[in-house]
Order: structure tokens, then sequence, then C-alpha cells
């Protein structure tokens, strides 16, 4: 039987007549792509998808920085849109722009007639003369000169001296000082902390400093005159009455009951100022503010201990006197600052000489504190003055103290007729012995002083 044709598969074709197969897509390449992954291996889908979404980080990344320097570019032009503008209608418009600043007319109480003052006149209302006054505008005229803009005329520096001399001398309030010179009451203020900031930074360090070369020789032989030895100067303390501050008021209440910083100063011969250190509170007492002034730390920090060129010292049985200061019996004794013996103690006749000695030297701090006072009245009031300008006030009030003293500006004998104590002037704190003095070089270096004082003072 022969087989059924239809049941009997169709032979396969030769080899070489059938078509090879193609070959199957690299994984890589696939992997790569931004559609939908393909069936791979783990590693593969993940290497896919960091790649993702570095690409969408990166693009991100471009968004923002082309949206950052879009507003940037905006920001730019807009501001030079009204830089332009700003400079087209400053070139079209005046100074009289009574909209932006307030007519006050030059003050008709006292500026208006100051031009027509003598001399005595001047030093009446400024405590200084005209030609100091001059004197003082030269060395800070630049300093306190306001730019003219075309809003307002600036106040000219001869007027915001005035102003600031006037408040010094009288501490006034800033109402009636506005009317006087023609000014606004907020402009008294930042007038008196301006003017007073530009004399504390342009001549503070030049009319400030502690005796050296020739002026160091004067203090010497001015104190070996009034029969002392050694001395370059006087140190003492006295406190500024001050309203009381927000922060910590009882920590400026002093020994007499009402709220002071503290201003610790040398003097030296001429009743001038060679260091100046306020603002500690009243209730400090003097050794602590000795303690962490300037003055302390380059006494201290030498290796000698001295103050003075060592080389200006004496010997005098063998103990080596150096060039110091003196001071009350509020600071401690130093080889650097001497100070009398306590008068509770059985006092030797020698002992008693020198310690008189010493006080009659040291009466040149009280004088310049009460022509400081006399002459710069706002040290005698509770100013409204924040606390944290009271130094920079203090500081300039010395300065001016020294420019005047140097020049010869005579200090009036009726500028002390308010220096009783009394509701403006209150009574100083009596002075709180240091207690805390031990056997040392000092005390060797005081009692050789004491016991040789007319041998040294013939040297």
């Amino acid at each position: 039987m022969e087989p059924d044709t239809e049941d009997v598969p169709a032979p396969a074709p030769a080899p070489e007549d059938v078509p090879a197969p193609a070959p199957a897509p690299l994984p890589l390449v696939s992997a790569l792509g931004l559609g939908a992954p393909p069936v791979l291996g783990p590693q593969v889908c993940e290497l896919y998808r960091l790649q993702v979404a570095e690409l969408r980080r990166r693009r991100q990344r471009e968004m923002m920085e082309r949206e950052r320097r879009r507003r940037q570019y905006l920001r730019r032009r807009r501001a030079f849109l009204l830089s332009s503008v700003a400079a087209a209608l400053s070139l079209l418009s005046t100074t009289n722009r009574p909209v932006w600043v307030r007519d006050r007319g030059p003050g008709q109480n006292l500026w208006a007639a100051a031009a027509g003052f003598d001399d005595e006149q001047w030093k009446a209302q400024f405590r200084v003369s005209r030609a100091t006054f001059d004197h003082l505008l030269q060395l800070i005229g630049p300093a306190i000169k306001r730019r003219k803009t075309n809003y307002r005329v600036p106040i000219e520096p001869r007027r915001r001296l005035a102003i600031t001399m006037w408040w010094l001398a009288r501490s006034g309030e800033y109402r009636s000082i506005a009317d006087m010179f023609g000014v606004g009451i907020a402009t008294v203020c930042t007038i008196v902390r301006q003017v007073s900031s530009a004399i504390v930074e342009r001549l503070f360090h030049r009319f400030v400093s502690l005796p050296s070369g020739p002026r160091l020789d004067a203090a010497l032989q001015a104190f070996k005159d009034r029969c002392y030895p050694q001395c370059a100067g006087v140190i003492g303390g006295t406190h500024i009455p001050i309203a009381p501050p927000r922060n910590n008021p009882d920590h400026y209440i002093n020994r007499s009951g009402w709220h002071s910083v503290i201003l610790q100063a040398v003097v030296d011969h001429d009743v001038c100022f060679t260091d100046v250190y306020a603002g500690w509170p009243g209730s400090s007492s003097s050794a602590t503010v000795l303690s962490s002034s300037d003055l302390y730390l380059k006494a201290e920090d030498r290796p000698d201990g001295y103050l003075f060129p060592r080389e200006r010292s004496l010997l005098s049985d063998g103990v080596e006197i150096p060039v110091h200061l003196i001071g009350d019996a509020s600071f401690p004794l130093k080889p650097w600052l001497m100070k009398g013996y306590v008068e509770e103690q059985q006092l030797s006749p020698e002992q008693r000489r020198f310690s008189y000695t010493l006080s009659s030297a040291r009466s040149a701090v009280d004088v310049a504190f009460a022509r400081l006072k006399g002459r710069w009245r706002c040290l005698l009031k509770k100013s409204d003055i924040d606390i944290s300008m009271v130094p920079r006030v203090v500081a300039a009030c010395c300065v001016l103290h020294n420019i005047c003293e140097l020049r010869g500006d005579s200090f009036l004998p009726e500028w002390n007729v308010d220096m009783a104590p009394s509701d403006n002037y209150l009574t100083q704190p009596d002075v709180e012995p240091y207690a805390g003095d031990t056997y040392c070089t000092a005390e060797v270096i005081r009692d050789t002083v004491t016991y040789n004082l007319l041998n040294i003072l013939q040297y």
C-alpha cells in the first residue's frame, strides 16, 4: 500500500538554501534607550535606571541655572533703567525740595548771632576761645563734613562742631539746642554722636599718651620741684553720672547710691590727661578697673615689671627706684605705682612726711578732674545718651581738655560755681582702701624712698 501523500511532510530544503538567522541586538544598546526597558538581567536594568535619573537631574540643574541667569539679567536691567531715570531726573531737578526737608531757618536764639560774638562772648557760650574752636575745626573738619545731595543742603562743619561743643558744655535738652541752631531734634543727637566719635578717632592718640623723651624729663622735674621724686604722673578715678541703663542697672549704682560709670585717668604735671580709661560700672572698685585697663597690662606684661624706661631708674642704698605713678589708697601698691601709708597704722615721722608729700603731688589729678567737669558740664548731669556712647563722650571731653590746656585756653573761675554737690553734681563716693597689698618689692621701694627722700631729691 502506498502511503498517503497528505500525511507525509514536505522534504526540508537543503542547508545552503536556508537563510541564516539574524543576530540578537546587543543588550547595552537596549539599556541606553529612553523607552521601556527590555527584559534583561538585573544589573543592566539597574544601570538603566541610574543613567535615566542622572539625565533628569542634569536637565533640572540646567533649567535652574538658566532661570537664575534670567532673573539676574532682569535685576541688572531694572537697576540700570532706574539709575538712568534717576540720573536724567537729577539733571532736570534742583536742590530746593520742601517735600523732602523741612526749612527751619538759621536759628533765631544763638547761631544767627554767633558770627557777631566777640572773643569773650564766644568763650562764654562754647567754653573755648574762637582761636581754639577754629583750630579744632581745622583738625576734624574733613571728618565731620557731609556730602551735598539733591535732597538737601548738609549742615556745615562749623555749625556741627558748635552744636557738639554747646551740648558738651551745658548738656541741654535736644529741643532747646535744635531751636538755637536751626536743626531738627534728632539731628542734634546724631551730630553729637558723630562729632564726638570724630574727635576720639582723629585726635585721641595724638593728644593723650604717656610721657616720653623731653615730656618725661619735664614731668620728672616738675614733680621733683614739688618734693616728690621719680614721678611721671598721677592716677585717679572719678564717677560720671548716667541715667539708669536698661541692662543690669544695679551694677552701675556706686557707694553713694547713684548710677555712674568710672573714669580712670593719669594726669601729668600740667594737669593734662596722659591715659584715659572709662566705662566700668560705678559699683566696681578702683583695683578692678585698673587690672582690666591697658595701662596695667602695659606694665605687668613687661619682663622687668616697669611702666617707664628702666634706664631712668635711680639707685639708693642698693635699691632700684623706677619712674612710677602715684595714686590714692584705693589702688594696689606696685613698683610702677606708689601710694601713701595707711593712716590707721602707727607711722613714723618719715612715713608721715612721705604720705604728705605724695598727697600734695597727687592733687594734680583732682585739679584736672575739676577743670574737666567745670568746662564740660555734660559730665555733671545724668544725660539721656545711650550707655554705650558714654565712654566715647568722656574720652572726647578729655581730648578737648588737653587741647585747651596745651593752647593756654584758660579755665575761668566762674565755671567752678556749680561744683558744690547738688542735683546736677552728685557727691563722689568715699575712697575705699585696697586691702590686698602684701610685702613685696614695691614695699621695699616705698620704704627706701621714705627714709632717703632728701638724698634722692638731691640727685
